[in-house]
């Protein structure tokens, strides 16, 4: 069945007033006239935060209703929409470190002009951080991504003044470190050069390192993926940590 086209539905959705607020949105708004983005969060992006009372020895709420801001957390959607609402003419990352244990990013985002900045584009930044120390389970292979998502969320909630700290950001690990991503661990273990060889031999057929390496140059020619050294590696331990993550992310879509 297909759905009737409207204007409502289609790209007066995205349309914004002579005040940079999107034209079929309810705003609102604080007393002293700015928009009072933390009241635009819907519920269904928000959970209790099970640390907080738990280390208080409460029941966890089963609903949000009544719950303060300290008490609550906001899921990535939420973060998400509010980015979406608030309007954004760009988002870039700068990771600033990338080792195998720690990984640190800065989320730059260029937000629209509104009447709250004079009309102006505002320029708003913010870093941080993931390693296996605050990360858990299979997020710790893809600490890249967890550190983007870590710096998106922060960078979005401290430019509207949201006090409610994202699900990404918190600490997940609760002292459970994988020993096999560790600085010390034993040529032995599973190490994250043998993850990518399981992964490409899963999913892209690859029965050794020559068939990767094939991969490499069909996605050179796509422009999927390039890495100037890429040509000079000869095993699976060849490969930086770092484009490890970068080749697992792609391999896995």
């Amino acid at each position: 069945m297909t759905k009737t086209k409207t204007a409502k539905l289609g790209p007066d959705m995205f349309s914004r007033d002579e005040n940079g607020l999107l034209s079929n949105s309810d705003y609102h708004f604080n007393e002293d006239g700015s928009v009072n983005w933390r009241s635009m969060i819907q519920n269904e992006h928000l959970f209790p935060n099970r640390d907080w009372f738990k280390t208080r020895s409460q029941t966890m709420p089963r609903t949000v209703e009544g719950l303060k801001d300290h008490q609550l957390l906001i899921k990535l959607s939420g973060i998400k929409e509010l980015a979406r609402l608030r309007g954004f003419k760009s988002i870039n990352y700068k990771v600033v470190k990338c080792e195998q244990d720690h990984v640190a990013v800065i989320c730059e985002i260029a937000f629209l002009p509104n009447y709250e900045t004079g009309g102006e584009e505002v320029v708003f930044q913010d870093m941080a951080n993931a390693t296996i120390h605050n990360t858990s389970d299979f997020g710790q292979i893809f600490l890249e991504t967890i550190a983007c998502n870590r710096a998106f969320v922060r960078c979005v909630r401290n430019f509207l003044n949201i006090h409610i700290v994202g699900d990404d950001e918190i600490n997940k690990n609760n002292g459970k470190t994988n020993p096999n991503l560790t600085k010390d661990s034993s040529p032995s273990s599973i190490s994250p050069s043998e993850i990518l060889k399981t992964s490409a031999s899963n999913k892209m057929n690859c029965s050794d390192f020559e068939d990767f390496k094939q991969v490499l140059r069909d996605w050179w020619r796509e422009e999927k993926y390039r890495h100037e050294q890429a040509s000079a590696w000869e095993d699976w331990s060849d490969i930086p940590a770092s484009e490890l993550r970068v080749l697992l992310k792609l391999i896995n879509g």
